[in-house]
C-alpha cells in the first residue's frame, strides 16, 4: 500500500509553492474524506463521552456526610453534593444506586485514575497506525491523524483535523449534560451501561466505513481520489524509514510542543473533571442543573473548535506564514482561557458571571487545535502520528497529575482550594506557552526528511 506522508523534505515555504500547483477543488462536506472526519468525530465524541461520565456521576456517587473509613463500603440513601452540601440534592434518584464516602483527595485519585492507560498506549497507538494504517489498529488519540497524512489535501489540514477532533468536545458536552439527566431519573450506573452500548455501536461504524487511505476504499468517487492523491502528490514516500529517536529527544521544537501541549491539557482538565463539582459546591445546585450550566462551555468550545481550524486554513490561503498561524492559534487558545479561569474564584457570588468565565474559557482555550495540537504535522510529517500520540502521552500526564494535585489542595484549605487550583493551572499554563513561543517551529526539521538509502 503506497504511503502518502505530508510534506517530506520540504518547509512551510515548498508546502506553499506545491500547493498553488496542485488542483484545488472546493471542499465539500458531502465528500468521501468529509464524511470520515465526521466518522472520527463520532467516535472521539463516544470514546470522550466514556472518559468523563465520571466527573458528573461522581456528584451522584458520593456521599460525604457519612464519614466511614472505607473506600467500597456502599450505602442505602439519597447522594448529596461532593461537598457536603445536602441542600437542593436530588429528591427523585434512585434509592438503590449505591452512594460512597469518598473525600476530595480520594476523588481526585478517582479522577486521575481514568488516564493511566491513555498514557501507556497513546505512543504505541501512533506508532502502528503510521506503520500498518489506524483501521487497523483502531481509533486512539495518537493513531487517529494518522489518517490525515493520507486523505487531507494540505489546504485542508486543519478543517478536517478539526472536524474530527471537535467531537471530543460535543462528547463532554453531552455526556456531562446527559449524565446528570440520566443520574438523577434511572441512577448513575445507567450512565455507564448506556454510553458503553453507544460505544459497540461507534465500533461497527469504523469497521465497515473507515478506510486508511483514499486508493483502498471501495466507494470513493473517482474523481475525489484523483484529487486528493494529485494533491500530495509531491509527498509520496515509498519506504518507511526508522524513526530518529536520538534527534527526536535532542529536537527543542518537539519538547516545545509537547510540554505546552502538557501545559494546556493542565487547563483544560480542570475545566472537564472539576465544573461540575465546582458549579454543585459552590452555587449549591442539584446534579440536573449542575450538569446542564457545566455542559455549557463545551458547547461553546465545539463550535469555536470548528471555525478556528476554518480560521487557520483561511489565513493560509492569505500568505501567512505557517509558524505564524500556529503560534497565533496557541496564543489565543492558552492565554485569554487560563486569565478568565484565574478570576473565576473572585466571582464566585454570582453563578452567572461564574459560568461565562468557565465558557470562555473552555471555548477560546479549542484555538489550541489548529495551532500547537497539529504543528507534528508540519514539523515531522513522516513521523506526525508517532509524535502526535508521544506529544498527547506527554500531555496526557496532566490529566494524571491535574486532579491529583487538585484534590489535595482542595483537601488541605477548603476556604481558598479552588483559588490555588486556578492559579497554579494559570502560572502552569503561561510557562508551556512562553516555551513553545521561543522555540516553536513550523518548518520540515532536517532529521525529518526523507532520506536516500544506499546499498553497498
Amino acid at each position: 500500500m503506497t504511503e502518502l506522508s505530508p510534506t517530506a523534505g520540504k518547509n512551510s515555504q515548498d508546502i506553499q509553492g506545491d500547493e498553488k500547483l496542485s488542483p484545488r477543488k472546493a471542499p465539500s462536506i458531502c465528500s468521501t474524506r468529509y464524511g470520515i472526519a465526521f466518522i472520527v468525530h463520532l467516535c472521539n465524541f463516544i470514546t470522550m463521552a466514556q472518559n468523563i461520565i465520571i466527573n458528573i456521576t461522581m456528584i451522584a456517587m458520593v456521599n460525604s456526610t457519612n464519614h466511614q473509613p472505607s473506600f467500597n463500603d456502599s450505602t442505602e440513601g439519597l447522594p448529596v453534593n461532593s461537598f457536603g452540601d445536602p441542600n437542593n440534592s436530588p429528591k427523585s434518584l434512585p434509592a438503590r444506586a449505591p452512594v460512597y464516602d469518598w473525600n476530595p483527595q480520594i476523588q481526585g485519585i478517582i479522577f486521575s485514575a481514568i488516564n493511566y492507560g491513555m498514557i501507556l498506549t497513546l505512543a504505541p497507538s501512533g506508532y502502528l497506525a503510521g506503520r500498518v494504517g489506524t483501521k487497523r489498529v483502531g481509533l486512539g488519540y495518537g493513531g487517529q491523524f494518522a489518517i490525515w497524512e493520507r486523505w487531507s489535501p494540505p489546504h485542508e489540514r486543519s478543517q478536517l483535523c478539526g472536524i474530527s477532533v471537535s467531537g471530543i468536545l460535543l462528547g463532554t458536552c453531552i455526556a456531562i449534560l446527559l449524565g446528570g439527566i440520566i443520574s438523577q431519573t434511572l441512577g448513575w450506573p445507567f450512565v455507564f451501561y448506556i454510553f458503553g452500548g453507544f460505544g459497540c455501536i461507534c465500533f461497527l461504524l469504523w469497521c465497515v466505513l473507515v478506510y486508511d487511505d483514499p486508493v483502498t476504499h471501495p466507494w470513493i468517487n473517482i474523481t475525489e481520489k484523483e484529487y486528493i492523491i494529485s494533491s500530495l502528490a509531491q509527498q509520496v514516500s515509498s519506504t518507511k524509514q526508522p524513526l530518529p529517536i536520538k534527534a527526536m529527544v535532542r529536537s527543542l521544537p518537539i519538547w516545545s510542543m509537547c510540554v505546552c501541549c502538557f501545559s494546556h491539557q493542565w487547563l483544560i482538565n480542570i475545566i472537564i473533571i472539576y465544573a461540575p463539582t465546582y458549579i454543585s459546591s459552590v452555587f449549591n445546585i442539584d446534579i440536573r442543573n449542575s450538569g446542564f450550566l457545566s455542559a455549557l462551555p463545551f458547547i461553546i468550545a465545539w463550535v469555536i473548535c470548528l471555525l478556528g481550524s476554518y480560521l487557520a486554513d483561511f489565513l493560509l490561503t492569505k500568505n501567512f506564514r505557517l509558524v505564524t498561524v500556529r503560534k497565533i492559534a496557541t496564543v489565543l487558545g492558552n492565554l485569554p482561557s487560563s486569565t478568565f479561569l484565574l478570576v473565576l474564584p473572585y466571582a464566585a457570588s454570582n453563578y452567572i458571571i461564574a459560568v461565562s468565565l468557565l465558557t470562555l474559557s473552555c471555548g477560546l482555550g479549542m484555538l489550541c487545535q489548529p495551532g500547537v495540537y497539529i504543528n507534528a504535522l508540519d514539523i515531522a510529517p513522516r513521523h506526525s502520528s508517532f509524535l502526535m500520540g508521544a506529544s498527547r502521552a506527554f500531555a496526557q500526564i496532566s490529566a494524571v497529575l491535574a486532579p491529583t494535585v487538585s484534590g489535595f489542595l482542595l483537601s488541605q484549605d477548603p476556604e481558598f482550594g479552588w483559588r490555588n487550583v486556578f492559579s497554579l493551572s494559570f502560572v502552569i499554563n503561561t510557562l508551556g506557552l512562553i516555551f513553545y513561543l521561543i522555540f516553536g517551529k513550523a518548518d520540515v526539521q532536517d532529521w525529518a526528511k526523507e532520506r536516500k538509502l544506499t546499498h553497498l
